[in-house]
């Protein structure tokens, strides 16, 4: 199939550009194309070696994205572990603080018992100062009842001199016992009641101390949690980040193996145009085209299978089709063919997504994906060039799949999901 005639002065440029990577790469490897090429081989060898280069450039672009995501993630890394040591910090404060209040809490506790103890002595000393000036108020009252002469009649009926001296004393002894013990009753209350003070001014200062201590430990246990749920969003930022890296590295994989299709597809349009010299005829390079019985549309395209779309694109809750699925009843096992011209960039299995899945570049620029084929029918493998109705699997229900379809998408650049366009505007 020749190139076609660019149209526009877009289409013109496209097409210089690509005719001028070609023509530098033909003459750089000269010595390999010492035969004619066909115009379908040139088509082939043109298409293959602009897209070399064209991946060979997006590799270099997702270096340089490597690069410099890693150098944002290594900062974000850096950060993530200062701010953990300074958790780490505040853990150890925090820490610290809680110790000292524990400390205080037993401090505090051991006051609270002696300040009870006091209590208790206090209560039981207020007991002995009220009997004993019960006491001595009954003794009052019964001299003054009696007279000042009951005492001297006391006195006086002693016997003998000496029971009259041990009289008079008794007497003297019992109002001054009397005395004295009230007085010594009411110092141990006072010495009670400094004590317990003292012990109230001690647990005061034990619990404003404590108050405050608290507070700072409150205020750390804040900027904690700050600092926690910093390390928590630059976690996330470095894991988004690493994914980044991992999805770029991904994606030069998957253009190394592109650019090996590619030169495979360059390789067999040189076996075949030495073929076709040697043999003096003109043997194609694909494997032939069933054809799939429908038209073809202004694109080129025909549709890659006999049935019609039973899903379009869409994207609703989060979720994006960016493909077409062609899904009538009965189309289990039915043969999947190449809308167009091409080679084959990637043909596999992915378990959780595509399940078996081919992806075509054809000469028009575009890439054509075919996904859930069955087990064991893929007819094509990478670096094959492929015809216009050649079939290429069968309709299957591999991979994310709830059941037998075509999941067909139609793209501007092999590898990016961004790059889906719908497939409607290029089927007939």
């Amino acid at each position: 199939m020749p190139l076609s005639i660019p149209n526009t002065f877009k289409e013109y440029s496209l097409f210089s550009n690509i005719l001028s990577n070609s023509l530098s790469y033909l003459v750089a490897h000269f010595k390999d194309f010492s035969y004619t090429f066909s115009a379908e081989n040139l088509d082939i060898t043109v298409f293959a070696t602009s897209n070399i280069n064209q991946l060979n450039n997006k590799k270099e672009q997702n270096q340089d994205k490597i690069d410099e995501t890693k150098e944002k993630k290594d900062e974000v890394t850096a950060e993530k572990n200062k701010t953990v040591q300074e958790v780490e910090k505040l853990d150890t404060q925090i820490s610290d603080y809680e110790t000292q209040i524990d400390e205080l809490n037993t401090k505090i506790e051991e006051l609270n018992n002696k300040i009870q103890e006091s209590q208790e002595k206090l209560n039981k000393a207020q007991e002995d100062y009220t009997k004993q000036q019960e006491l001595l108020n009954s003794r009052l009252v019964a001299i003054q009842e009696a007279g000042e002469t009951s005492y001297l009649d006391f006195i006086l009926s002693s016997n003998s001199l000496t029971d009259l001296i041990s009289n008079y004393y008794l007497v003297t002894e019992l109002t001054t016992n009397d005395t004295e013990l009230l007085d010594k009753i009411q110092k141990q209350k006072e010495e009670i009641e400094k004590a317990k003070i003292d012990l109230e001014n001690s647990k005061n200062e034990l619990n404003t101390s404590k108050a405050s201590k608290q507070s700072v430990s409150i205020q750390l246990k804040t900027a904690k949690d700050e600092k926690n749920k910093q390390v928590a969003q630059l976690s996330e930022d470095e894991k988004k980040l690493q994914e980044q890296i991992d999805e770029l590295n991904q994606a030069n994989k998957s253009i190394d193996g592109q650019i090996k299709a590619a030169q495979a597809a360059i390789k067999k349009a040189q076996e075949d145009a030495k073929r076709q010299q040697q043999s003096g005829g003109n043997s194609g390079s694909g494997s032939g085209s069933s054809g799939s019985g429908s038209t073809t549309s202004s694109s080129g395209f025909i549709k890659p299978v006999n049935s019609y779309i039973t899903t379009g694109m869409y994207y609703s809750s989060g979720q994006y089709h960016g493909a077409v699925d062609f899904g009538a009843a009965g189309i289990n096992g039915a043969p999947v063919y190449a809308v167009a011209d091409g080679y084959v960039v990637t043909s596999t299995r992915l378990n959780g997504s595509y399940g078996n899945y081919i992806i075509i570049a054809h000469y028009n620029g575009l890439y054509t994906l075919y996904a859930h084929g069955q087990d064991g029918s893929r007819k094509v493998s990478a670096g094959q060039t492929v015809k216009k109705g050649q079939q290429i699997m069968n309709v299957g229900s591999t991979g994310n799949s709830t059941g037998p379809h075509l999941h067909f998408e139609v793209r501007t650049s092999p590898g990016t999901y961004s790059n889906r366009v719908d497939p409607r505007n290029y089927l007939p």
